[in-house]
């Protein structure tokens, strides 16, 4: 079973986004949401859909599994860890 760190989705989509000096709202807009629907997942009121997820890791160029705290490897998977057919990844 995988531990999960508490606080790390938030701490680290802050920090990517800070680190691309985008504002919660510019966020939003790609995700196709309002900036307080944004916010509410930044300050954990709110848990982050799936879809939302796998949007964010694409836009940052990382994984789902680094934005979750499974890994701290930033760089996406390469594509042969991705299973064209029906886009999984694998271990």
């Amino acid at each position: 079973m995988i531990k999960l760190k508490k606080g790390v989705l938030i701490m680290r989509l802050k920090d990517l986004r800070i680190d691309k000096d985008l504002y919660q709202k510019d966020i939003a807009k790609m995700l196709g949401m309002t900036q307080q629907q944004y916010s509410e997942y930044e300050t954990e009121k709110r848990q982050i859909p799936t879809n939302c997820l796998i949007k964010l890791a694409i836009y940052y160029n990382t994984s789902v599994d680094y934005l979750i705290g499974i890994t701290d490897e930033k760089k996406p998977y390469t594509k042969s860890k991705v299973i064209s057919d029906n886009n999984y990844y694998v271990n």
